[in-house]
This record gives structure tokens, C-alpha cells and sequence, in this order.
């Protein structure tokens, strides 16, 4: 109880963990505390207090900044090329969203393979393959590729949405992209970045990218907190909202030190702790 709870820390799903994960953890904690508290967990089931939109919020948050990456480059969304490393819940949600939104998914993978086609996926047809086989592999509106050289296909966007170190110094100077959104946690190594930057790719770094499910399980507290819960495109509009903001403010930060986007996230986060802290003073 004194590492948990809904004013101290506030877990989320991730990797090896869904919504009925957490809501084994919240009834564990509400039955220690003798009532229930929802707003100690986020991911939870809507019956349970969950929000609506948590489940695509970070493929989401993924569509937003590689919509304002296309705008930073003066080109549309709508019509742009897109490979997606990993198939899971952020590779899938992004590639369905990226789709609906007008781009073309020409290249997906998962842990047992990877396929192409460059006239575009079918990505609702993928996504019900995939439900059916648990693979995106034997798709028929495709053919295989080697996974590794899914990160160096040539397209305008490329989501590395799997696990970390995926782009490294021994294949970033192969990387045709023109954009790289990190879906993943540390897709890139630190060696990598500054190969891409010279070579003119522009990073959207995993601390920005993928921001959008934990943004949606801030909402999702703030509504257990209220207890008033909000429809879905309320939930929707204000994740781009928050998203296209933290996008803008990064970038204008990367900027205005003339860096690269990774350390101009850094920048501007590290700023707010010290401005936050220079506010309250400093406790002796």
C-alpha cells in the first residue's frame, strides 16, 4: 500500500499484461484498503471504470505525430507510405488508424515473419487474418520479406512499434525512410541517431510517439477521480489536443537549440521539472 495507490503510483498495461490484469491488481488493492478504488490502475475494463479509447490510444498517439511529421516536411498525410515493425496492439492500432486516415501500409511484421505489398495491405482483411492465426504471416494479399529488411524498405514513414533496439549503428545508415515514429520503448540506439540526422531522417522519439496511451490513462484516472466518465470523442479530441501540443512545443524546442528531436524532448522536459521545482523552492 505504500508503493501502490491512486495518489502515489498509478500502474498502466503493458507487454504481458491486459485489462484483466488490472483488474485483478485493483480488486487486490481494494480489498486491502476495505473499499474499491478504481482509480489505483488504468487499462481496466470499462465495467471497471476503464476509459473509453485507452485501447487504441497509443496507435493513435502514433497517427497524430506522424501526421504532424508529414505537415513539418509540408507533405499529407494521406497517400504517404508506411512500414510497421510489430503487430501487436500498437503496431495494429496505428497501421488500422494510418490506413483510415488515407496512407498506404505497404509492409507489416510480428514475431514469426513479415510481408509486404507495396500497392497497400488490406489492413481490415490483416487485422481479421491475424485474429484468426495469431500471425500476420500467410496473409494472401501479400508475399513474405525478410524482417530486417522491413526497417530498410523504402517508405515515407517508418513505425518501429516492437521492442527496443531495433535501428542500430550497423543498419541506420540503410533506413530510407524519411520519417521514423517510435511506437516501441527505445527502438533506437543511442549510436543510431546521429546517423539517421545526418542522414536527413526525421526521428519522432518514443518519449512523443507513443505518448498517446499514457495520456489516455491520465484521463482515464482524472474520470475515476470525477466519477463522470466521458464519451469517446471527447476522449479522442482531447488526445489530439494534447498530442499535437507536446509535438509542437518538442519540436520548437529542437529548434531553438538546433538539436535533434530525442534531445529536444529531453530539453523541454527537464525544463518544466526545474521550473516546477524553482516555483516551490527547494526543501531544507
Amino acid at each position: 500500500m505504500d508503493i501502490l495507490g491512486p495518489d502515489r503510483d498509478v500502474p498502466a498495461n503493458d507487454m504481458g499484461t491486459d485489462s484483466q490484469t488490472m483488474a485483478w491488481v485493483m480488486d487486490t488493492y481494494s480489498m486491502h484498503v476495505r473499499h474499491t478504488e478504481n482509480a489505483v490502475v488504468t487499462g481496466k475494463p470499462l465495467g471497471l471504470g476503464g476509459s473509453l479509447g485507452r485501447t487504441e490510444a497509443t496507435g493513435r498517439g502514433v497517427l497524430i505525430t506522424a501526421r504532424e511529421a508529414m505537415q513539418r516536411l509540408g507533405k499529407p498525410l494521406a497517400g504517404a507510405t508506411v512500414a510497421v515493425q510489430g503487430f501487436g496492439n500498437v503496431g495494429s492500432q496505428a497501421s488500422r488508424l494510418l490506413h483510415e486516415a488515407g496512407a498506404r501500409i505497404v509492409a507489416v511484421s510480428d514475431l514469426k515473419g513479415a510481408i509486404k505489398n507495396d500497392r497497400g495491405l488490406d489492413i481490415h482483411a490483416l487485422l481479421k487474418h491475424r485474429a484468426e492465426t495469431k500471425t500476420v504471416t500467410g496473409f494472401k494479399g501479400a508475399e513474405p520479406m525478410d524482417p530486417a529488411d522491413l526497417l530498410t524498405h523504402g517508405v515515407d514513414i517508418l513505425v518501429p512499434a516492437a521492442t527496443e533496439n531495433q535501428i542500430t549503428e550497423e543498419n541506420a545508415a540503410k533506413v530510407r525512410a524519411k520519417i521514423i515514429v517510435e511506437g516501441a520503448n527505445g527502438p533506437t540506439t543511442p549510436e543510431a541517431d546521429p546517423i539517421l540526422l545526418s542522414n536527413g531522417v526525421l526521428v519522432v522519439p518514443d518519449i512523443l510517439a507513443n505518448a498517446g496511451g499514457v495520456t489516455v490513462s491520465y484521463f482515464e484516472w482524472v474520470q475515476n477521480r470525477q466519477g463522470f466518465y466521458w464519451r469517446e470523442r471527447e476522449v479522442n479530441e482531447r488526445l489530439v489536443d494534447y498530442m499535437t501540443h507536446a509535438f509542437q512545443a518538442t519540436f520548437a524546442t529542437t529548434d531553438k537549440y538546433k538539436t535533434n528531436p530525442r534531445i529536444g524532448a529531453y530539453i523541454l522536459a527537464l525544463d518544466r521539472v526545474a521550473q516546477s521545482m524553482k516555483y516551490r523552492g527547494f526543501y531544507a
